[in-house]
């Protein structure tokens, strides 16, 4: 193939197209009706509708808001989440099952109220989602699913045709979903929420919660944010309150190239249902069909060497459509629940004053969105049809025994083999913009060489529950294979269950 250059360092398309408000680091402890953490769809959602009721909001991001997983998305905004509604119904039932579609068609409808509402111009079209497979073995999964779809009444046809230039054997076709640029819409929810009063506060972590009489919010230089509701949007959990989230959950990374086309877009929204994954949408860019390919899922910290999952989707993209440039890269770290249905609701189930949105599995648009409601509708005491769905105190036998048994039996493979994995390379012969692990006086050290020849070194050892981390060459971050934590190559972290970053070695 072509050699078509990738760009040297991730950068999202949807941040660079976009000029985001910037907000202070909060300098005192404060008051409020909710403390909502964390800066993406759903703690900008959720303010923006506590906002319209006249509750005081204050909404904190450790780093800049719209940052995370949702400036990193591939922002389709649909109730198609890959092979799902035929394995809620086995597990359980087709009441519940109902109430999931429910639930993402009513945040797909938000979304394009809101847009309608505040003339939001992000881009937004209508589109079908397309499940495609050209595995005979997968098949009869597409079937199945279709009947699920055919018991849940969702509009939808079963097709061996889709309108990208590709062989498939068979396409299950989700009717009326739709797309945006996420960001576009979301810096009019916090202006909107601005002008309602809410307060944003970057560069502000949150480590801590206490209770007296009402819970306050601890940020790591002590000031505390007081107030009757707390809400967790941070994408992982910043506060457990000994839930265990993270063996509860397990992260994966997904990637994302962005490319020039010789070839006209032709509409709609797709996915395969085999691994790997390939995700096929496209935006606008400067009057240009933008085509987003991505896909290459792994669990954080574990497989190949990043970079390698950029050029395979790469090397898809040259082969099914064409490429003119290379001219974006980017991924994204997601959660899934042992049901796949995220944990939205108190945290614990004794807990109604801390709130918890998570786990979205890929699908944070419209999960992010209905969180948002089923949030707002518990702190103004609403009913709400989803909150016993998506309760995070739920834990069914089934499926969820046996994988919590091997999710964790991997987290425990990963701590052992990670204690005797070192190389025992000469930290002198590193290439700039590249790392290795060895041992610096007996301890396991990573060692990264920037672009001026600087080297970094730091404690390899993840400070969340003492697994060793990996290097992940593709986004230039230690990723823990355990929980899912990464950090900077300076050490700071960039993503939890950690909370405090990796010990500096000096190299002195």
């Amino acid at each position: 193939m072509e050699n078509f250059q990738t760009p040297q360092f991730p950068e999202s398309y949807w941040r660079d197209s976009v000029k985001l408000p910037t907000f202070p680091k909060l300098q005192e402890s404060i008051k409020v009706d909710v403390g909502i953490v964390g800066g993406g769809i759903t703690g900008i959602t959720t303010a923006y509708l506590l906002a319209k009721q006249n509750l005081k909001v204050a909404l904190l991001d450790a780093g800049v808001i719209l940052n995370g997983t949702t400036g990193h998305t591939t922002a389709k905004i649909t109730a198609q989440h890959g092979l799902i509604y035929d394995e809620i119904i086995q597990h359980f039932g087709i009441e519940k099952a109902s109430l999931y579609y429910q639930a993402n068609a009513e945040a797909k409808q938000f979304i394009e109220q809101t847009v309608d509402q505040h003339r939001i111009d992000c881009d937004f079209k209508k589109e079908d989602a397309y499940i495609y497979t050209n595995a005979k073995s997968y098949l009869t999964n597409l079937e199945n699913e279709k009947k699920a779809y055919d018991q849940l009444k969702i509009d939808s046809e079963l097709t061996d045709k889709i309108p990208l230039n590709m062989l498939v054997k068979s396409a299950l076709i989700m009717k009326d979903q739709a797309q945006f640029h996420p960001l576009k819409y979301l810096k009019v929810l916090t202006e909107k929420s601005k002008e309602n009063g809410v307060q944003f506060y970057e560069q502000t972590t949150a480590v801590d919660v206490e209770h007296n009489n009402n819970p306050a919010i601890v940020t790591s230089e002590g000031h505390r944010i007081t107030c009757k509701y707390v809400i967790s949007a941070s994408h992982f959990p910043f506060f457990d309150k000994e839930s265990f989230y993270f063996s509860r959950m397990y992260a994966e990374r997904s990637y994302v190239t962005a490319i020039k086309s010789p070839k006209d877009f032709p509409g709609g929204m797709y996915i395969n249902a085999e691994s790997p994954t390939r995700s096929i949408r496209s935006t606008s860019m400067n009057g240009e069909d933008l085509w987003l390919i991505s896909g290459e899922s792994h669990k954080t910290g574990q497989g190949d060497s990043t970079i390698t999952h950029y050029n395979k989707l790469k090397e898809f993209a040259h082969r099914h459509i064409g490429i003119n440039d290379v001219v974006y890269r980017w991924s994204a770290q997601d959660l899934t629940t042992l049901d796949k249905i995220p944990y939205i609701g108190s945290i614990t189930k004794n807990e109604d004053t801390i709130l918890v949105a998570t786990g979205f599995r890929k699908w944070g648009m419209t999960n992010g969105t209905i969180a948002a409601k089923i949030l707002t509708d518990q702190i103004l005491e609403k009913d709400n049809p989803y909150k016993e769905l998506y309760t995070p105190s739920r834990f069914q036998a089934d499926p969820a025994v046996r994988k919590f048994a091997r999710m964790n039996a991997d987290v425990a493979k990963h701590m052992i083999k990670g204690k005797l994995e070192y190389t025992k390379n000469n930290i002198d012969e590193l290439s700039t913009d590249d790392a290795t692990v060895t041992r610096i006086n007996g301890n396991r050290t990573g060692v990264y060489r920037d672009q001026n020849n600087e080297l970094h070194m730091v404690d390899t050892t993840c400070t969340h529950m003492g697994c060793e981390v990996a290097w992940n060459s593709g986004d230039r971050t230690w990723d823990c294979p355990c929980h899912g934590s990464r950090f900077s190559y300076t050490g700071e972290v960039i993503e939890g269950p950690a909370k405090r970053p990796l010990a500096k070695i000096d190299n002195e």
